[in-house]
């Protein structure tokens, strides 16, 4: 098939171009950068801004495809560019939304495609339901063949799974954990999350392409491993041979002091996320998550370790952490 990657080099997308190159799809990255990269690996680079319809106009040049991903679309009105750059041209649009958009707090702890979208807290999120509200209006009124994919939690070589997001890179954690610097887990460190490695959620969203029974319809694509904030975190010291030091903060209190994580605590990890992935696994049989944390950390770690340019510390966001473990720690 013939697919067109939007995109295409981020943490959840490269995977899923190196798994549809692998599977013989003909594909194209759309892109602001070189493409050299993915084309070592046979993918077709096409230069142009999303933010400029007109150069992705040109970039295109008519070209139609037989499915469509935009992996960066985050607002209505970036939506309403997709629907008038491709509407005629695709078999089937993809479009990545996030399973943040379900409601927060949770009326029940499984958590399926029919679970409401609710997000008071996290902008991002609203932002994203907007655009599903707009494509599902879209391919009702106009037949527009639109996919919906619900990423949760999705980490990759070079992105570790955190409860308190912020730092500038996924070293800053590793490096905190081995000198032994406190590590807030929001809560009590018992809600239970779930997180994915890119090369198993690429399994489930290429099973997905081309898939007639997958037009009009939404798709979380999750791992079934559901583990608590502390076991995650003591996994990742496993990994390293150094025990966490934990220091459990309830989220208001943390948000108090740091703002900024208002929409990724309350309306993200504060909240218990499992996920019935009956759905994805009915249409795409093919799709299980066989890489478990353990396995997965120990691939993050080799590569960041061997990677001198990864290696760098967010010492202004070690502060912060500090600051606030000595106010409730």
């Amino acid at each position: 098939m013939k697919l067109l990657f939007i995109g295409g080099t981020g943490i959840i997308s490269s995977e899923v171009t190196k798994l549809a190159l692998k599977r013989g799809h003909e594909v194209y990255l759309l892109n602001r950068r070189s493409g050299a990269e993915y084309a070592k690996l046979g993918a077709k680079h096409l230069q142009a801004d999303m933010r400029d319809p007109e150069s992705v106009k040109s970039a295109i040049n008519g070209m139609e495809f037989d499915s469509v991903a935009d992996f960066i679309c985050y607002n209505k009105e970036q939506a309403a560019v997709d629907f008038e750059l491709f509407n005629g041209r695709c078999g089937q649009f993809i479009f990545i939304s996030t399973a943040s958009a379900y409601q927060k707090p949770a009326r029940y702890f499984v958590i399926t495609e029919s679970t409401p979208l609710k997000n008071p807290f996290w902008q991002y999120s609203r932002d994203k339901i907007d655009c599903e509200d707009y494509f599902t209006a879209r391919y009702r009124a106009d037949d527009f063949p639109v996919t919906i994919v619900r990423p949760s939690h999705t980490y990759g070589l070079d992105k570790l799974p955190v409860a308190l997001p912020g730092a500038k890179n996924s070293n800053t954690y590793l490096e905190m954990i081995r000198r032994g610097d406190k590590i807030i887990i929001p809560g009590d460190g018992t809600s239970l999350w779930t997180v994915t490695h890119n090369s198993d959620f690429a399994v489930g969203f290429c099973g997905l392409i081309g898939r007639a029974a997958a037009i009009g319809h939404p798709f979380h694509i999750t791992s079934d491993e559901y583990l608590r904030w502390d076991t995650i975190m003591e996994i990742i010291g496993k990994a390293l041979g150094v025990k966490p030091n934990l220091v459990h903060i309830a989220s208001e209190s943390i948000i108090k002091h740091m703002p900024e994580m208002e929409g990724p605590l309350l309306g993200d990890k504060a909240e218990c996320a499992v996920f019935d992935n009956t759905k994805i696994k009915r249409l795409a049989p093919e799709f299980t998550a066989v890489t478990p944390l353990e396995k997965g950390i120990g691939l993050v770690i080799d590569y960041i370790d061997a990677r001198p340019e990864l290696k760098t510390v967010d010492e202004e966001f070690v502060s912060k952490v500090k600051k606030l473990a000595a106010l409730y720690g």
